[in-house]
């Protein structure tokens, strides 16, 4: 890690990504917060989420263009657009206006989605391959970091100012995100060549994946996790009322001790995944992310809070190798289209199984239901760490580190 943040470049592309992080992290639930109140409904709030969600369908198209594009140029252009797209809400006043909350979340969505591919190229061409896991964690830690303040700066600023107040915050985040990218040295990787198949060139990303052997075992074991993972959405609010006894707002001193473990899981994954490599370490977080969820069958707080946080660590384990392992393993020009199809492919399941957790927690017992998941995940961890890595690329990060 040390190694990463004495790189200048890398430096100015973590105070921007931490500012415009804020401001989605604040945004996010702020859009949601104000659907509610303009429509007095909960479902009417939750759909502000599925909508925001459904943008990784059209995760193929952007991963094109990211390959096709410039990196650093489209990077600047989707947050000055997006800084637009926050003042369309400065227009919101009643609940008539409800449709424009949509809209924006659905363009919040694929910019958010198109700038995440470029990203991952933009690291992947500007660090060695022996500092991507360092990259990704440090980026990693920030995301859950500010996922813990963001929010309830969000909904403060909110409940002071109103929501047009929070759109403006949001719109400077990604202009100064900008900024640093305009100052931000980096040498543009070539762009893909154009081939004569729009579709061949469109599902590059999808084939490549299922080509290499690592990457499809990643997507299968992973893919299989996040069927269950998201009914941790739904869980921990019957957790907490119904094992813990307390309030709904205790939610965000749980959601806190995840974060504190999402923290300590990023800054811990780099080195792991030099020394097990990332499939393994992917195999590992699902296993720490199941241990942590089958504590949370004991109705103790003393049991409860420290399981959240070992799921956090386990969980972002997880995600720094799957994001390490997807680049390393991809050529340049196939980054952004790679990128956005795992996003693709990883949240349509984690999707499905937010909607299915919501239902079968009004179906069966909750605790049936950590049962289901936790035995779930730790099938899905045990299969990843039965696989084989690449031992010549692992010795060769090693090395290189």
């Amino acid at each position: 890690m040390r190694a990463l943040v004495s790189r200048s470049d890398v430096r100015l592309l973590l105070a921007g990504q931490t500012l415009s992080m804020f401001g989605d992290w604040a945004m996010l639930i702020v859009l949601a917060i104000w659907t509610k109140v303009l429509t007095g409904s909960s479902s009417a709030a939750g759909l502000v989420f599925f909508v925001f969600a459904l943008a990784s369908l059209a995760a193929p198209i952007g991963g094109l263009v990211v390959d096709r594009l410039p990196k650093r140029k489209l990077m600047i252009a989707t947050h000055l657009a997006l800084a637009g797209v926050m003042c369309v809400l400065l227009l919101v006043h009643d609940r008539g206006d409800v449709w424009l909350l949509y809209l924006v979340t659905a363009l919040y969505g694929l910019g958010g989605d198109l700038f995440g591919s470029a990203r991952s190229a933009m690291l992947k061409a500007m660090v060695p391959d022996a500092l991507l896991a360092d990259a990704n964690g440090a980026l990693q830690s920030v995301r859950e970091g500010l996922r813990i303040v963001a929010p309830l700066a969000g909904a403060g600023i909110y409940a002071v100012a109103g929501g047009g107040a929070v759109a403006l915050v949001d719109a400077a985040t990604f202009v100064a995100s900008a900024a640093t990218l305009v100052a931000l040295r980096f040498e543009e990787p070539p762009a893909a060549p154009r081939e004569q198949h729009f579709v061949r060139e469109l599902s590059a990303g999808v084939t490549h994946i299922a080509r290499t052997r690592v990457l499809r075992e990643l997507t299968i074991g992973l893919g299989a996790a996040l069927l269950v993972i998201g009914f941790a959405e739904t869980l921990i609010f019957a957790v907490n009322s119904k094992s813990l006894h307390r309030s709904p707002s205790f939610i965000g001193v749980l959601s806190a001790f995840q974060g504190v473990g999402a923290i300590a899981g990023g800054l811990t994954a780099a080195a792991l995944v030099k020394r097990i490599g990332d499939l393994r370490l992917t195999g590992l977080g699902l296993l720490t992310f199941a241990a942590g969820d089958a504590v949370l069958l004991v109705p103790r707080l003393g049991a409860i809070a420290p399981a959240v946080v070992v799921a956090g660590v386990g969980i972002v384990w997880a995600v720094v190798a799957l994001a390490t392992a997807y680049q390393r393993r991809s050529p340049s020009e196939l980054q952004g289209r790679v990128s956005a199809a795992a996003n693709m492919l990883f949240s349509v399941p984690q999707t499905i199984s937010i909607a299915l957790g919501a239902l079968l927690v009004t179906l069966i017992d909750y605790r049936l239901e950590i049962a289901i998941m936790t035995v779930c995940t730790l099938f899905a961890g045990a299969y990843l760490l039965s696989r084989k890595g690449d031992a010549a690329l692992e010795s060769e990060v090693a090395l290189a580190a």
